[in-house]
């Protein structure tokens, strides 16, 4: 089981396949571990016979492996730093995408911050604000993942949680969390969305974001209802890979 290691981040990832590479950011909130990719579709499975596939578990999700400190005030930044600090550390300066859930904010990040990099990218029933539900996911975490961080981690507080919470939740409390509709308006990068409509994936926020999108496609919906939908969604997701994956080997470094 390979780590990934900078200062006191330690990042559990496991790769699969070979081509040209595919981050898989699994879903599950902030309990996302590689386990999560089974479901709906074992993405490990589906695309490593095409591409590299490269996952990790999420710094602090309870039933992973990967660990670190708890940035109160930049949690959005934090996560996406394991991400590309992951594919930095595998000499991979350019990437396709393909995010679960809370994947969905964790690539519009990812965008933000390294656009130059994400050849495109795939948001699976994305996390989203839903405006009803102001506090859904602060509730959601505060119960389902607090709790089992701070008893194995006694440099971590519930004040804490509650504090990195209210920062990552509620600090940007609309859309999609980590970028504005003007952001998502100028993305030059090809994004495929699949839409969920769950609580915590809001299918207005799912098609809105593909609406503003200028490079944006949408798949089917509902697509998780049976096994001939989802197989359907994955060959959509696996037509748009092929798409827009470069021709040239020029997403390894030279080293």
């Amino acid at each position: 089981m390979p780590f990934y290691q900078k200062g006191n981040v330690r990042i559990h990832y496991e790769e699969a396949g070979s081509g040209f590479p595919l981050l898989l950011i699994p879903g599950g909130g902030l309990n996302s571990t590689i386990a999560h990719l089974k479901a709906p579709f074992d993405a490990i499975e589906e695309f490593r016979g095409e591409y590299r596939c490269i996952a990790a578990d999420l710094r602090n999700a309870n039933a992973g492996q990967s660990s670190g400190p708890l940035e109160i005030d930049r949690p959005w930044d934090a996560y996406t730093d394991d991400h590309i600090g992951l594919m930095d550390h595998l000499g991979i300066k350019e990437f396709l995408v393909l995010g679960f859930c809370i994947g969905g904010p964790f690539i519009w990040n990812l965008l933000k911050r390294a656009p130059d990099r994400i050849v495109a990218a795939v948001l699976a029933q994305p996390s989203g604000f839903r405006p009803e539900m102001p506090d859904l996911f602060y509730n959601n975490n505060i119960k389902g993942w607090a709790p089992g961080l701070t008893a194995g981690r006694p440099d971590i507080t519930m004040a804490m949680v509650d504090a990195f919470l209210k920062k990552m939740y509620g600090s940007n409390p609309d859309f999609v969390f980590t970028v504005t509709r003007d952001f998502v308006r100028a993305c030059q990068t090809p994004i495929l969305v699949l839409p969920d409509d769950v609580p915590a994936h809001p299918y207005a926020v799912a098609t809105e974001s593909a609406r503003l999108a200028p490079k944006s496609e949408v798949s089917i919906y509902p697509w998780k209802d049976s096994k001939e939908h989802i197989a359907q969604a994955v060959r959509h997701v696996r037509t748009f890979l092929r798409a827009h994956q470069p021709v040239t080997p020029a997403h390894q470094d030279a080293a």
